[in-house]
């Protein structure tokens, strides 16, 4: 049984199953989801809790089956928690995991619980997850993303008895603090609950929160790349302004739009050879949300000027390898800079 993360107290307040999965890679929201579980069946006498951290391909399986079949000296009931970090429970893990699932299904005496990070599609395919879905209840957690934080920041504000002003001016508080912790879910959280503190509950002026909230936003070559696609070219000059402040490989930065550019020309001179655009989308394994993205800005890109954006690609190129290029700045991140809002803009106008 699949359930989305709003839906789980609402079925916890019917009710619980023995057996439960978190799989995501938002930290705050998987922590949330299973301290509702685990608070859930405490209130249900479920007193005693053992963690297993599954570390490698040599752990040892048996201790898990034994607690689960064990009874406590101390607590008729009880939550067995398996972790698993790397997703991956190897061979002897998969069988010993159907096992569990299995027996968990009817055990009025045992919650079994598994925390596991993003799953990609071929494991959720895997006889140990379908198992998982099969006997027990599984939720998937993802991340945020960057348009729905300030509806996010805004409930977790209300929760604590506090809000915006109304109007556009709390519109614009609202972005600001999005700005300010994007990518950082933990330290949004945190940079709320400082707010609860620093002011009485009520409304917050934009100077309130523009005075108090840190600058915590971690960035991502991937999302950088949906923001150049996606024209936004303020918050692409923040993104590599952060990706650089963080350490992050300007090798690895030009890949990302290099690529990016490369699969458009790709799609574009298939698509000048009589292929459909859903064809030769696939034929290029791009999907979804860069698939949206894709078609959304190949009729605004000519083909000559995806030619220039390439050559002009191939010399970043250059310059992330130390050359110099004439007419481009000799600094790496600078004229990563100026690749990535090329194209953004080229994203933007039709050409």
């Amino acid at each position: 049984m699949q359930l989305a993360l709003p839906q789980i107290q609402a079925h916890l307040q019917k009710g619980l199953r023995s057996l439960y999965a978190l799989h995501g890679d938002e930290a705050l929201l998987v922590q949330e989801a299973a301290d509702a579980i685990r608070a859930a069946a405490r209130s249900q006498g479920f007193t005693e809790r053992s963690v297993h951290v599954v570390s490698g391909a040599h752990f040892d399986w048996s201790e898990v089956l034994a607690a689960g079949g064990s009874m406590s000296l101390f607590a008729d009931k009880q939550i067995l928690e398996i972790r698993i970090p790397t997703g991956k429970p190897g061979k002897e893990g998969s069988p010993m995991i159907q096992q569990l699932a299995q027996t968990a299904e009817g055990n009025d005496s045992t919650l079994t619980l598994f925390i596991l990070p993003r799953l990609d599609a071929a494991t959720k395919k895997g006889a140990w997850f379908g198992a998982l879905d099969q006997y027990g209840v599984t939720v998937q957690i993802d991340s945020l993303d960057r348009a729905q934080l300030p509806q996010w920041i805004a409930q977790r504000l209300k929760l604590q008895g506090q809000s915006v002003v109304a109007g556009q001016e709390g519109q614009n508080c609202l972005q600001f603090f999005a700005d300010r912790v994007e990518g950082n879910l933990l330290a949004a959280h945190q940079e709320i609950q400082k707010l609860g503190l620093l002011f009485p509950a009520g409304e917050l002026t934009q100077a309130q929160v523009e005075s108090a909230v840190l600058n915590v936003a971690r960035y991502d070559v991937f999302k950088l790349s949906e923001s150049v696609l996606s024209g936004q070219m303020a918050r692409v000059q923040r993104m590599l302004d952060g990706l650089q402040a963080e350490g992050e490989a300007a090798v690895l930065v030009h890949y990302t739009l290099a690529e990016d550019i490369r699969a458009l020309k790709r799609v574009k001179d298939a698509m000048a050879e009589g292929k459909p655009l859903p064809m030769a989308l696939r034929e290029q394994r791009i999907w979804g949300v860069r698939e949206k993205l894709f078609e959304r800005v190949l009729p605004r890109l000519s083909a000559s000027r995806l030619a220039q954006l390439l050559q002009n690609a191939h010399q970043v190129d250059g310059i992330v390898k130390g050359l110099k290029v004439a007419d481009w700045p000799t600094d790496p991140w600078q004229a990563l800079n100026r690749l990535a809002l090329r194209l953004a803009s080229a994203c933007t106008t039709k050409s």
